[in-house]
């Protein structure tokens, strides 16, 4: 509030409650309130520009992709739609060997003990080669967890936000039913 809006209300105040007249405010008073006034409003206008400056650079940082990352840390990516599914399977080549099969694509050909430590022949429709994998092998989207009997079961990693895992369990068997 300004200072004559003070006096102006004063002077209502005194006229309506029936006081008479507000007793006169000294002039040097009155100019020493306006210029206090004056100045905080000043203060208050005064634009930081070196606050604006960095307020914009941040911005442009921003918009240019250069000042965000995301990090999942094993977590679903949000920014991948939810509409596809199917494995999670890192970018770039496969690695060769065992690291690089496929759940999917592997065929189990046999199962052998050999000292007391089981073992699956598995072979990818393919390639002309057949591997041997066994308990704790890791494949490219998963790992094996049991070799046994006639079967070898496989953690598979996939990424379906439908359901509560984040993997599923394959089983292959040697001699498939019909």
């Amino acid at each position: 509030m300004r200072c004559r809006d003070i006096v102006f209300l004063a002077l209502a105040t005194a006229l309506v409650v029936g006081l008479g007249p507000a007793p006169a405010l000294a002039q040097d008073q009155v100019e020493a309130e306006e210029a206090s006034g004056l100045d905080e409003s000043a203060e208050a206008a005064e634009v930081d520009y070196q606050q604006i400056d960095e307020i914009l650079e941040g911005e442009e940082e921003v918009l240019s992709g250069g000042g965000y990352s995301y990090d999942p840390a094993g977590r679903r990516d949000p920014f991948r739609s939810l509409m596809t599914r199917g494995p999670n399977l890192p970018e770039g080549e496969r690695p060769e060997g065992v690291p690089g099969l496929l759940i999917d694509e592997i065929e189990l050909s046999g199962i052998f003990d050999l000292d007391g430590r089981a073992f699956a022949q598995v072979q990818v429709g393919s390639q002309d080669k057949a591997f041997l994998i066994q308990q704790g092998d890791l494949l490219y989207d998963g790992e094996v967890v049991r070799i046994g009997g006639n079967e070898v079961v496989f953690k598979q990693k996939i990424n379906d936000p439908s359901i509560i895992k984040p993997f599923r369990e394959v089983v292959k068997k040697l001699n498939p039913e019909p």
